[in-house]
């Protein structure tokens, strides 16, 4: 390693990926703590604070996720963006997985990814420097305002991104419905599912 570098990090784990476009696919999952943009849906809030979480090194990040034989490395939070992800993003390309993180968007990209799924909120305001970075963007439904946020950033993003809307959990029962209706009329997007939840899995 070219420097040591810790990160709080809340778990790592191997699972498939739950939502959007590699969904069902084999990743190993790398959840930092640490958040500043405080979804009241949130469905990880303990990873928010990052002081309770073990500080690990880059090297023992890429370790563990080497003894898998997964091609996906997924950096999820909290807010992984929140931090200089340069040397781990390296590290874990010159071990041969793909580099994909999932942000809100609310801090500017540090580190180079080969997938960037970018679901803005509207509780801390996204930069539109990562916008043009997305390869997919993802909005959370959880009431009908979200649709005109979903088209919001519609405008903000490449026209190669993907374009996925996905019920809030608690809320799929009611937003559901609604959601069917805007794809129907809005064929761009489409709609991306928790799998992992009906699945029972990580």
């Amino acid at each position: 390693m070219p420097e040591t570098v810790k990160l709080p990090v809340m778990e790592q784990f191997y699972t498939l990926q739950g939502e959007g476009y590699y969904a069902g696919q084999a990743a190993w999952f790398i959840r930092l703590g640490g958040c500043d943009v405080g979804c009241v849906w949130c469905d990880v809030k303990e990873s928010w604070d990052a002081d309770v979480h073990p500080l690990i090194t880059v090297e023992e990040l890429v370790k563990r996720a080497s003894a898998t034989p997964a091609e996906i490395v997924v950096i999820t939070g909290g807010e992984p963006a929140m931090y200089d992800l340069s040397l781990l993003c390296n590290e874990l390309r010159s071990a041969g997985k793909r580099v994909h993180i999932e942000t809100s968007g609310a801090h500017p990209l540090l580190g180079v990814f080969d997938w960037v799924c970018f679901s803005p909120k509207k509780f801390k305001a996204p930069l539109s420097e990562v916008a043009a970075l997305a390869d997919e963007l993802k909005v959370i439904v959880f009431n009908k305002s979200d649709f005109d946020w979903a088209r919001t950033w519609e405008e903000e993003v490449p026209e190669t991104c993907l374009l996925y809307i996905q019920p809030e959990w608690d809320k799929r029962e009611v937003v559901e419905p609604m959601m069917i209706e805007f794809i129907k009329e809005n064929p761009r997007w489409r709609m991306s599912i928790q799998t992992h939840k009906y699945l029972g899995i990580d």
